[in-house]
């Protein structure tokens, strides 16, 4: 049976619960309109484990947001257009009925979650409200509910995360809470849209088997939408891969891992980080260095009366850290271990209260200079954050996203040749150069992290920070971003400190490596003498997680 008959059989079959049919899409932005989906058509069948891949800005999250009803209102839909679940119609429904299908009947896990979680609320405030909402309990039912979800998300701590707030969080813990939350209430159908993406690799396999293993027990269906083609072979059973807001091909897992026709889909299996980090002069200067650094945190806050003070957490213990000119150091561990704090910590994004430590960057002790020195520093020092969406200002256009930087450091004053140089970072992060009118909001998760790279690339820096820079990327854009940081390293000799938990990325771009656990050092070294040599357990678990797919 080919594949197009294998689509025939399942569009009519009795059994598919959600089906997306000729759907259009487009948006009117300063730059015209654009049409983000042509006429995307797929269904989901009860139990089943759909998964929609492709590059970033192909239309997957749109298309998986319009099951939910959540498209803009600056969203244009097209007259022949339908979205259904079950037998309800849900281009036609009112915001009153969508309201009762979402947190209930079908619930989603957004990319971003730190833009998802409601600041000014505890967590377990607000995992204990989705159930409130939903279900007949007291609050003590459920608070025993969320420490439950937490513990089977595997965040740490349970106890102590359920009153703390987002920000306190990392990453990849906030992407957990949200995992938790959209599975409160036993959704009879879940969108996941990049739901491993802030993720250490040991968590990863371990989060899409708890989301498999509930699609079985209660016939659960799943949209998955990932760049990660490891986790589709192993977890869907269909795949429909998307390129410029069209369905390109579909079929069965198998069948697209086995025998795909489309060279774009065979170019997404092949596509990953290749190569190794060119070797640098054994008498490179050390550009960056930090000694003995540690930060501490108060967690809760302090008793009225002052009977108990306030509970302590080493986030980082007595780590040193030492960054040559035109070299990476990878910075890896599970998510929690501390990696970006510690490099939060180095750049002087903390507050002093909480960090020790001597920092000295190009011969310079940073540790007692002040705000004004500092601020002129930065143009030299970047950062290129985990969350692109919150790092980037929604009210700003990309434009003066790109030049606030060249304004503030007064670079560039002249309006052509500013322009240029806008158009060039654009270009050089893997974004056409049309865009400088349009806002974060009109953006993939993926184009949004690589305007943030354009943004810290703009100001030629010497040393960057990047912070899961290609976590958000599909693997094709993945594989030219590694090379353009290559190629911009070896060009200009900038260094980096890469905070990633891909070690096929690591293994590609970084020369050395630093594996941290619980805030510690566990071992550092050379990046294949890590990868291939490490005798430390933990080490090797990460590693086997990584290049190994998992049974």
């Amino acid at each position: 049976m080919d594949n197009q008959h294998i689509s025939e059989n399942r569009l009519t079959s009795r059994n598919t619960i959600a089906r997306i049919s000729d759907l259009h899409v487009g948006f009117a932005t300063e730059d015209g309109f654009v049409q983000a989906l042509k006429g995307v058509s797929y269904n989901i069948k009860a139990g089943e484990m759909v998964a929609l891949v492709g590059e970033s800005g192909s239309g997957k999250s749109v298309s998986a947001r319009s099951l939910m009803g959540l498209l803009p209102k600056s969203a244009r839909l097209g007259k022949e257009s339908r979205v259904t679940y079950r037998d309800i119609d849900i281009t036609a429904s009112s915001e009153r009925q969508l309201l009762k299908l979402r947190g209930n009947q079908i619930s989603m896990i957004f990319q971003e979650p730190m833009t998802s979680l409601n600041p000014l609320y505890t967590l377990g405030e607000q995992i204990s409200e989705a159930i409130l909402i939903h279900q007949k309990v007291s609050k003590t039912e459920a608070r025993q509910k969320a420490l439950a979800l937490f513990e089977a998300v595997q965040l740490p701590h349970p106890e102590e995360r359920y009153d703390q707030y987002p920000h306190q969080l990392s990453g990849g813990q906030r992407q957990r809470v949200m995992i938790a939350m959209a599975l409160t209430n036993n959704p009879d159908l879940l969108i996941a849209d990049e739901p491993t993406t802030a993720l250490d690799v040991t968590v990863q396999a371990n989060i899409l088997r708890l989301i498999k293993e509930l699609q079985l027990q209660k016939g659960m269906s799943v949209l998955l939408i990932t760049h990660d083609l490891t986790i589709v072979r192993q977890f869907a059973d269909y795949i429909y891969v998307m390129k410029h807001g069209e369905v390109v091909e579909h079929g069965t897992t198998e069948h697209i891992f086995t025998a795909a026709e489309y060279p774009y889909t065979q170019m997404l299996i092949d596509s990953e980080p290749k190569g190794l980090a060119k070797a640098i002069p054994e008498k490179s200067p050390v550009v960056l260095q930090a000694d003995k650094m540690r930060v501490e945190f108060e967690l809760g806050k302090k008793s009225f009366f002052g009977r108990q003070p306030p509970k302590r957490l080493v986030a980082v213990d007595d780590i040193s850290v030492v960054l040559r000119k035109g070299e990476t150091l990878g910075i890896v561990g599970e998510s929690g271990s501390g990696k970006t704090t510690l490099a939060m910590a180095i750049f002087k994004l903390l507050s002093d209260g909480q960090v020790s430590g001597e920092i000295t960057y190009d011969g310079q002790h940073l540790n007692h200079i002040s705000d004004k020195q500092l601020r002129q520093l930065r143009k030299e020092i970047q950062v290129v954050f985990q969350d692109p969406f919150s790092s980037l200002n929604p009210r700003l256009s990309v434009k003066q996203i790109l030049e606030e930087g060249l304004t503030v450091n007064q670079l560039c004053m002249e309006p052509s040749e500013r322009r240029i140089r806008l158009e060039k970072a654009l270009l050089d992060a893997g974004l056409p150069a049309n865009i400088l009118n349009r806002y974060p909001h009109e953006f993939s998760g993926g184009q949004r992290q690589r305007i943030a790279i354009a943004r810290a690339l703009i100001l030629e820096p010497k040393v960057i920070l990047l912070d899961e820079p290609t976590s958000a990327l599909d693997l094709t854009i993945q594989n030219q971003i590694v090379q353009l940081l290559k190629q911009l390293q070896e060009k200009r000799g900038i260094s980096y400190l890469f905070i990633s938990h891909d070690l096929r990325v690591v293994k590609s771009l970084c020369h050395r490596v630093l594996v941290m656990r619980h805030g510690e050092a566990i071992e550092e070294g050379p990046t294949l003498d890590i990868l291939e040599n490490s005798t430390v357990q933990y080490t090797q678990k990460l590693i086997k997680a990584a290049f190994e797919v998992a049974a």
